[in-house]
């Protein structure tokens, strides 16, 4: 089994971090990977006095390029392998990187990266099967007597996924409900060629990550990651494990995840993600996410559990509906769950305890000592929470942001005009007035006095994401909720981590209290 290091850092340290996802990083490919701007970024972090470097889920992205709509919770995303990595293993030639590459431009290009990345990375794995050394196929041997748990499903429906790209509920009766019996052997034959492939990438991700994480450990950077609540119908946790989803006769969902109406949508947000049958699931002995889990375990020092909410009641909407509206609440598996996972567990967990929070979600959050999130951008409006969004109001055992990845940047937000399907320009004008009294500033620096005053904050941990530190505007912004295209895709522009940047970052890291030195 591959070891990682750890880094020594914990969430009960003070300390500062940056939001970046992988997709963002600068490269030659047409999407940010592992390669060496991945371990840039991680110097940069480290010459910064940084502790923690957070990222979006890792999986493999699905609709709309969303890593919040995986096609599984337990893989990683093939795009993020670095080709030039595969160089020095001897998997490819040097001119393997020839021909025509999507640019390394302002904008994540995922069909691109696509059309460039798989055909190399089907030459490797074709090189692999004939000409790998023994230490090789060694490690290989060990990452899948580690997972196969997970492994061989994930596999088996990528490789039917192939030859069958509809939604699995389209496929034929005997293959949708896994009666794996009744498939003649040339299909068996022609699917297990297939799924060897998609052990392979998991293995160069596996492999390539844990080599970033041990970098990132020695640098004494910690890594967080981020475990949605729901996965994507489409997958291969849901085909693989049905019993454990609310699904009709034909496996299409019969409810599905949204929230309500609030402050990101008038109509609420429709996920469409199935949900769980928690009764099963807590008979089983959550097992299904203690792996989850442990898989997380091996790639992260902390991971935010994405819409905490959930796990205390959870938004169902009657499968079909047009929108979020006609939901209702319902009971999640609360402590009874929170007992089993976090027993023994090496892996810090963030509360994403945001939206329609209730006294019986904070009870929950406490009783297992877990930092909540607390994000500055919330502070200025005239929501009942708004005050405890306010620095001053934050308590040590939280983490804090100037905003997350579906807020617009700082600046954005600050320039936003107001109109139809945003804030009116009253409620900017407000909101706005109020930033600038609260924070003392005059506004020419405005994305890094809403930093300060989250570094300044008693939160034992801030996290500042890249395009506030950067001082970028919407054209910068992650994630427009509602809006199913445009999303996931800003990169960093190659050259903007100066060295003025890191140590302005590293300066106010240090007067805050903050500043972790690097590892020699």
């Amino acid at each position: 089994m591959l070891k990682y290091r750890v880094s020594g850092m914990t969430l009960r340290r003070r300390a500062s971090g940056v939001l970046a996802h992988i997709s963002s990083l600068p490269g030659p490919h047409g999407i940010g990977d592992l390669g060496p701007q991945a371990y840039r970024f991680a110097d940069f972090l480290a010459q910064s006095g940084q502790g923690w470097w957070q990222m979006l889920p890792v999986g493999p992205i699905g609709a709309g390029n969303s890593p919040y709509s995986s096609t599984s919770a337990f893989a990683g995303e093939a795009l993020f392998i670095s080709l030039e990595d595969l160089v020095s293993l001897g998997l490819l030639d040097g001119s393997d990187l020839d021909g025509e590459s999507p640019s390394g431009g302002e904008r994540a290009d995922y069909a691109g990266a696509r059309r460039f990345k798989e055909p190399r990375l089907r030459r490797a794995c074709a090189r692999f099967a004939k000409h790998a050394d023994e230490s090789l196929w060694s490690e290989f041997r060990s990452f899948y007597g580690a997972h196969e748990g997970w492994l061989d499903d994930y596999s088996l429906f990528c490789g039917l996924k192939e030859t069958r790209p509809q939604a699995w509920t389209d496929w034929e009766a005997e293959i949708r409900s896994r009666r794996f019996k009744q498939w003649d052997r040339e299909l068996l034959r022609s699917i297990g060629e297939a799924s060897f492939y998609h052990h392979f990438v998991q293995f160069l991700f596996h492999k390539q990550w844990t080599a970033l994480r041990d970098y990132c450990a020695g640098k004494g950077v910690g890594l967080i990651g981020d475990v949605p609540i729901f996965v994507a119908h489409d997958s291969a946790d849901v085909w693989a494990n049905q019993s454990l989803f609310v699904l009709g006769e034909d496996g299409r969902p019969a409810s599905v995840a949204g929230v309500p109406p609030d402050y990101f949508s008038e109509t609420g947000q429709l996920w469409g993600n199935p949900l769980y049958r928690w009764d099963v699931m807590e008979g089983r002995g959550f097992d299904w996410w203690l792996a989850r889990l442990r898989m997380a375990s091996e790639r992260f020092d902390a991971v935010r559990f994405d819409h905490f909410i959930g796990f205390q009641r959870y938004w169902e909407i009657p499968a079909g509906a047009k929108d979020a509206r006609q939901g209702q609440w319902r009971p999640g598996p609360g402590a009874r769950f929170f007992d089993v996972v976090t027993r023994g567990s090496p892996l810090e967990l963030i509360a994403e305890d945001l939206g329609a929070v209730t006294h019986e979600v904070l009870e929950l959050r406490d009783r297992f000592d877990l930092p909540g999130m607390r994000v500055l951008q919330f502070a200025f409006g005239s929501d009942q929470q708004a005050d405890s969004f306010l620095p001053h109001n934050y308590p040590r055992r939280c983490v804090a942001y100037t905003g997350a990845h579906d807020n617009d940047t700082v600046l954005g937000w600050f320039h936003d005009p107001g109109g139809p399907g945003s804030r009116s320009p009253e409620q900017v004008r407000i909101e706005r007035d109020n930033a600038l009294r609260y924070l003392r500033s005059d506004g020419r620096e405005f994305h890094w006095d809403m930093i300060r005053a989250v570094m300044d904050s008693s939160a034992d941990t801030a996290i500042i994401p890249l395009q506030d530190l950067l001082g970028l505007g919407s054209e910068a912004r992650m994630n427009r909720p509602g809006s199913e295209t445009g999303n996931w895709e800003w990169r960093l522009p190659p050259g903007a981590l100066t060295p003025d940047l890191s140590q302005r970052l590293r300066r106010l890291s240090e007067k805050s209290g903050r500043l972790v030195e690097a590892k020699v």
